[in-house]
């Protein structure tokens, strides 16, 4: 067990004794020295869903909301020799720091979690985590956003604006900006949808591609794409991200081996669907994940 209850109770401990801890971790977290790996690819766990209330996986609508539980998966998942690190928010990437397993890491901090789950004003993914200045005073290797485009809703404008800002103070610090731009649009209930047709995804890339007032740090992080000339709207690398899973790991697994024979894709950025498989085997799941990503490079 990787999170036994002596080192559960010693991390409850430091949280309301020593708070400064916190601050000495990042200090002390050993960086290796570049992102991609030996085969230039790139594989990241996602845990910064439940900053923005997304708790649920499939029919368990709070999955992620039991905190013992996801920190336990994540360390399965990080113990694994090519999982590359963790994309996190400041709460979770700061657990992790403090049970010692970022050491030799990628660690990419979330930037924008203000868009609540299903709240009316979701679009206005207002930057409530990490901003470019404490990812360079942290020690982090990046930072990621969040761009939800829905021509119908006017909260799409700030985060567009404060896209690009954070696109352009991460380049300054020389740090990695993960832009994760995602067409929506609303059904006739009024609900958010994904749009996932190739115009609508082409346009998303070529607008998050813009942002800022270089994209020499620029990374993007998109759905794996149904038709695979999608991805030649850009020449920045990509990763390509989980999302929700579909209940099917082997029909997950093929979306996305799909995805990683274009040259620009770089990896994989996965959260839910390996940390909370249908079989419970978070080891198996990932270890599935980076086959396919090994034979892929």
């Amino acid at each position: 067990m990787h999170l036994t209850d002596e080192r559960w109770r010693e991390l409850l401990r430091v949280r309301a004794t020593d708070p400064a801890a916190v601050e000495r971790a990042y200090a002390k977290r050993v960086r290796r020295p570049n992102l991609l790996g030996d085969k230039e690819t790139l594989f990241l766990v996602a845990a910064d869903h439940p900053a923005r209330g997304a708790l649920g996986v499939g029919s368990d609508l709070t999955a992620m909301a039991d905190r013992r539980t996801l920190l336990e998966r994540l360390l399965i998942a990080l113990a694994h020799p090519d999982v590359d690190g963790v994309l996190g928010s400041p709460d979770v990437v700061e657990e992790l720091l403090l049970l010692d397993a970022l050491d030799d890491k990628v660690v990419i901090g979330s930037m924008n979690r203000g868009g609540l789950a299903g709240a009316e004003w979701e679009i206005d993914d207002r930057f409530t985590g990490y901003d470019a200045d404490s990812l360079a005073r942290f020690r982090l290797d990046g930072g990621k956003m969040l761009l939800r485009l829905v021509d119908s809703d006017a909260g799409t404008v700030p985060t567009l604006q404060a896209c690009a800002q954070a696109v352009s103070e991460l380049a300054a610090n020389g740090l990695m900006a993960m832009v994760e731009p995602l067409p929506y649009h609303r059904d006739d209930s009024g609900a958010l949808v994904m749009s996932k047709d190739a115009p609508a995804l082409s346009r998303a890339i070529t607008v998050a591609s813009g942002l800022g007032v270089t994209s020499a740090y620029t990374w993007l992080k998109i759905p794996a794409p149904q038709d695979i000339s999608v991805l030649d709207a850009t020449t920045l690398p990509v990763v390509v991200l989980g999302g929700a899973p579909s209940g099917d790991p082997s029909a997950d697994l093929a979306l996305w081996d799909g995805a990683l024979g274009h040259d620009v894709v770089r990896g994989l950025v996965v959260g839910r669907t390996l940390l909370y498989p249908p079989d419970g085997d978070v080891g198996a799941a990932v270890d599935a994940a980076a086959e396919m990503l090994r034979k892929a490079g």
